[in-house]
């Protein structure tokens, strides 16, 4: 199949977005999809970006996690959003388990920053911050593991 004028062009826009960051394969298709007429041409598109080595889905995951890592957002909040994505779940796991180690320290961290460095002593603030940790994604039982 030969790739027309607007073929063409539609590889241009997702080479743009490409560009500009790594995209999920799902991403890069919903942008397409819009601005395209033929839902098959897009993803031949799409398919020719991933056999070029141009479109990856681990390296965007590699990408996401390392952006959301830097943001102080934890493992729960990471998968449940590349879930969102459509990233394969293997793919998380393989990307998020190297850093078990390092989610306690990020907590901690997290922790001290918005609130000090000493545990409040108070049930209500306590659970406050309780709180505010698990909203950015940290597990319940870690949560509580910091605050005994």
């Amino acid at each position: 199949m030969s790739e027309g004028k607007k073929g063409r062009s539609l590889r241009r826009i997702a080479l743009d977005f490409l560009a500009r960051r790594e995209h999920s394969e799902q991403e890069l298709r919903q942008k397409l999809e819009a601005r395209a007429d033929d839902v098959d041409e897009v993803e031949a598109v799409l398919q020719k970006l991933k056999d070029e080595g141009l479109q990856s889905d681990e390296r965007f995951t590699e990408a996401y996690v390392h952006h959301r890592v830097n943001a102080g957002i934890g493992p729960l909040k990471i998968r449940y959003e590349l879930r969102q994505k459509d990233i394969d779940e293997s793919l998380s796991d393989a990307i998020l388990e190297p850093m078990a180690e390092q989610w306690e320290h990020m907590m901690r961290e997290q922790r001290g920053r918005k609130y000090g460095d000493s545990i409040p002593a108070d049930y209500a603030e306590r659970m406050k911050q309780a709180r505010f940790l698990q909203n950015r994604g940290f597990s319940p039982e870690s949560v509580m593991r910091l605050f005994r």
